[in-house]
């Protein structure tokens, strides 16, 4: 297990990360979520001792990274695909970690036949793409067999079939009861793939919670309708001190309306319904609307937008206040 305890760092005047505590639990895949520039990947290089915090401590299975003998088979990490000397070839580099860690030969074979390297373990990395790299830097992560695996942006320069394949991997060795802690800028991937959520900002831990209990306290609910009786609709709706809004496709939004409320409502008026459906917000939405405030730098807004971003959906975009520069 990883366990921060008021982990905090440093750099001159900047604060990157600021007391952070929080654990990372095992048997499921944790996301660690956060704007740029939010003190994600110092936080990581902390975990594996790369860089030493100002105050506090970082702990794996209770030890300091340092402390760990062998510590590939504690916790495999990915941080940098780059991060291989480029005269290397793939079964090289593997090769020297292995025999660092005592790791048996026979390992290195299955960890390439297992990211889909093993055509190419003679070539050296010089010639890798970002995506045969990235397959490189998950084979050194498993290489020990560890119980604690740590990613940090591990589908950049996939294809689609290896960012299915990432994200099924991640759910396997999770299912195993292994902790799995992964950084990404892709929140319509983090979606598919964590299960709990650990977001920070300005180096400040801000939510540490399942992924659904995330969307849900940091979105407006809404439900859809369809109907060709819009006028009686919006009547019965009004009495009920409800509104609906325009959305798209000329259907309307029930801002923290309750479904079987708005569908008993129009039953006893006699108003048909061609759709009835909840809306949620995604996972970018929620987080949009949780990070406003910890964001450095802002692109330009247009006028009326709110915390989700331009791109929230109509029913987010409407109503909200407008995101302020700092």
């Amino acid at each position: 297990m990883i366990e921060l305890h008021q982990l905090t760092k440093r750099y001159g005047d900047k604060l990157a990360v600021d007391g952070l505590s929080f654990q990372v639990p095992q048997g499921v895949v944790t996301g660690f979520l956060g704007p740029n520039g939010a003190g994600k990947s110092t936080t990581m290089r902390m975990i594996l001792d790369l860089d030493r915090p100002t105050s506090g401590r970082v702990t794996i299975d209770g030890k300091r990274y340092g402390q760990l003998n062998e510590p590939l088979k504690y916790i495999g990490a990915l941080l940098e695909a780059k991060a291989v000397h480029p005269g290397r070839t793939a079964y090289d580099h593997l090769l020297w970690l292995a025999q660092s860690n005592r790791i048996p030969r026979r390992r290195i074979d299955e960890v390439l036949g297992l990211v889909g390297l093993t055509a190419v373990a003679g070539k050296r990395a010089r010639g890798f793409s970002l995506g045969m790299g990235q397959r490189l830097g998950i084979a050194s992560a498993l290489l020990g067999d560890p119980e604690i695996l740590m990613f940090d942006e591990p589908v950049n320069g996939l294809d689609p079939e290896g960012i299915l394949w990432v994200r099924t991997l991640m759910k396997e060795l999770a299912s195993e009861g292994r902790t799995v802690f992964v950084s990404s800028h892709l929140m319509s991937e983090m979606a598919l793939t964590a299960d709990h959520l650990v977001v920070i900002g300005l180096g400040r831990l801000l939510a540490d919670l399942p992924m659904s209990e995330f969307i849900k306290q940091n979105s407006r609910s809404a439900v859809r309708v369809r109907t060709p009786h819009v006028e009686q609709l919006k009547d019965a709706l009004a009495g009920a001190g409800l509104r609906a809004v325009p959305g798209p496709d000329g259907a309307y939004e029930v801002e923290d309306g309750d479904l079987e409320f708005i569908g008993e409502l129009a039953a006893s008026r006699g108003i048909t319904l061609h759709e009835l459906s909840p809306q949620q917000a995604s996972l970018e939405e929620a987080f949009m609307r949780m990070t406003a405030d910890s964001v450095e730098y802002h692109a330009g807004d247009g006028e009326g937008r709110d915390a989700a971003g331009a791109w929230g959906s109509s029913w987010q975009a409407r109503g909200g206040a407008a995101r302020k520069e700092k």
